[in-house]
C-alpha cells in the first residue's frame, strides 16, 4: 500500500495550497474518489466547496466540468441530446461526460433533472433515447448543496442521497487559517499555479489496489452490527441500507491504504462511519422536532455496539 500513501501525500500536498486547514476534509475527500464513490459537498456559500472541487480535478489531471442546477435545467442539459445535423441524428454529449463533476447546488434542479445523475453515478453511463454511453473511467460526481437556504429548492430523495458515498462539511476556517487566506489571494488565485501531480491512470490502478485491501471477518460483522443498528435504533424510521454497509467497509479500506497499511482496523471503520452513514439515517419525524440528529444515531451505534479486538487484525 505504500503506493497508495504515496499518492494520497502528493495530491494532499497538492491540495492544501488551495484549501487552508482543511485537511481532514481532503483526507476523507480522498479516500472517497479511491472507494469508486461520489461525494455530497454540504455548507453554506463562500466556503470554498467548488474551489475543492477544482483543486482535486487539477491535481488528479482529470478533465472537470460544472455545471450549475436550476430549476429550468432539464435533464438533456445534463446528459446530452441527439441532434439533426447534415441528414442524420448526432450526439451532443452533456456535461456529464467527464472525469469528475461538479454538481453545484444539485437542490435547486427539479427531482426528473437529479434522477438523471442517478444512472451515472450508479453504473457509470448514461442512456439517451434508448442508446446507452459509457462515461469516462474514472468518473467521481461532486454535488454541493446549502443546507441553510432552502426556499425553491428539492431535497434530494433517498434513493439519490443513498448513491452519495460521503456526506461533508467543510466549515469555517479558524482566524490564523482564515488571515493566512487572505495573504494567499493578495495577488493571484493558488488555483491558477495549481499543476497535476497525478493522471487518470494512476487513479484507476489504484482504485484496483484498494480491493485487496484485507478485511478481517470480525471487522465486517462490526460493520455490518453498526449499519443494522442504524435500523433498530428507537429513533430512526429508515436506517441505513445494505448499499451503505458496502460503502462503509469500502471506504475503511481506502483509508487503511493511505495510512499505509494493507489491512482495515477498527479506527478505519469509525472514521467513515459518520460521514457514510450519517446522511442515510431518516428520523421519525416527532424525534427531528425534539431535536434529535441522525449524528446522534451514528453516535450511540459506535459506543453500543462492541469494538472487536485488534489482535489478528
Amino acid at each position: 500500500m505504500k503506493r497508495v500513501a504515496e499518492w494520497y501525500a502528493r495530491v494532499s500536498e497538492n491540495v492544501a495550497r488551495v484549501m487552508v486547514g482543511q485537511q481532514q476534509t481532503v483526507r476523507l475527500l480522498l479516500a472517497g474518489f479511491l472507494s469508486g464513490g461520489h461525494v455530497l459537498l454540504e455548507d453554506v456559500p463562500g466556503t470554498g466547496k467548488t474551489t475543492m472541487a477544482r483543486a482535486l480535478a487539477a491535481s488528479l489531471g482529470l478533465d472537470f466540468k460544472r455545471i450549475q442546477f436550476t430549476p429550468d435545467l432539464l435533464p438533456s442539459d445534463l446528459t446530452g441530446v441527439n441532434v439533426w445535423r447534415d441528414g442524420d441524428f448526432r450526439f451532443v454529449p452533456g456535461p456529464v461526460f467527464t472525469q469528475v463533476l461538479l454538481a453545484d447546488e444539485i437542490n435547486r434542479a427539479t427531482p426528473k433533472t437529479q434522477s438523471a445523475l442517478l444512472e451515472a453515478m450508479a453504473e457509470g453511463q448514461v442512456t439517451v433515447d434508448g442508446e446507452t454511453r459509457a462515461l469516462a473511467e474514472p468518473f467521481f460526481v461532486l454535488a454541493t448543496q446549502n443546507p441553510i437556504e432552502m426556499d425553491g429548492t428539492f431535497p434530494l430523495p433517498e434513493a439519490q442521497m443513498d448513491r452519495f458515498l460521503l456526506r461533508l462539511r467543510l466549515g469555517y476556517p479558524g482566524e490564523q487559517q482564515e488571515e493566512e487566506l487572505l495573504l494567499r489571494m493578495r495577488a493571484e488565485h493558488p488555483l491558477d499555479k495549481i499543476e497535476a501531480v497525478s493522471d487518470a491512470a494512476e487513479a484507476r490502478s489504484l482504485q484496483q489496489v484498494i480491493s485487496r485491501v484485507q478485511v478481517n471477518p470480525e471487522l465486517a460483522a462490526y460493520v455490518v452490527a453498526l449499519v443494522r443498528f442504524s435500523r433498530s435504533d428507537k429513533d430512526v424510521a429508515l436506517g441505513a441500507s445494505p448499499r451503505a454497509a458496502l460503502g462503509l467497509q469500502r471506504m475503511a479500506m481506502s483509508l487503511a491504504a493511505i495510512a499505509g497499511r494493507s489491512y482495515v482496523i477498527p479506527d478505519d471503520v469509525k472514521e467513515a462511519a459518520a460521514v457514510v452513514l450519517e446522511h442515510r439515517i431518516i428520523l421519525k419525524p416527532e424525534v427531528r422536532l425534539e431535536g434529535s440528529s441522525a449524528a446522534g444515531v451514528v453516535e450511540r451505534a459506535l459506543k453500543s455496539v462492541a469494538v472487536p479486538s485488534e489482535e489478528g487484525v
